[in-house]
């Protein structure tokens, strides 16, 4: 089996983990109190951020060696594109993690639940990355010779 199925299959399982993640763990997250919702989230949150970069450089690296391989670009594309998953969290959702971390709930006024929805919002552009991901990896796929 050709190195790129894997890397389609780890960008295809880096996509179903951000969609449950948007899908089942935040509205079920946003039912709790603030204190209980934010202290559900620190403990999610790392454990999802090492699963989710894990499946990014996984993919990316099956991805390289698929091009190594063959050459096509394609699959360095696609590569690139998983790996974009990172900047993305580290300038995008990181913002947003520390002011999470940095507000102490049960603050009277306290913007937590507003911050707590910004961030479910913000989950699915990892959402979108996957999906770019999985159809750049689909496209050599596809159209092998």
């Amino acid at each position: 089996m050709p190195p790129g199925l894997y890397a389609f299959a780890v960008a295809a399982a880096f996509l179903g983990a951000t969609i449950y993640i948007s899908l089942v763990e935040q509205p079920a997250r946003l039912r709790l109190n603030d204190r209980a919702m934010v202290q559900e989230w620190k403990l999610s949150n790392r454990r999802g951020t090492l699963v989710l970069s894990v499946l990014a450089v996984l993919s990316a690296m099956i991805a390289f060696i698929q091009f190594r391989i063959n050459g096509d670009v394609r699959w360095t594309i696609g590569g690139i594109t998983i790996l974009a998953s990172g900047p993305y969290a580290y300038f995008v959702m990181m913002p947003v993690n520390v002011w999470l971390f940095a507000i102490p709930p049960g603050k009277p006024a306290s913007p937590i639940r507003k911050l707590m929805r910004d961030w479910g919002l913000l989950e699915w552009g990892h959402a979108l990355i996957g999906l770019a991901a999985c159809c750049a990896f689909a496209w050599p796929l596809e159209m092998q010779p």
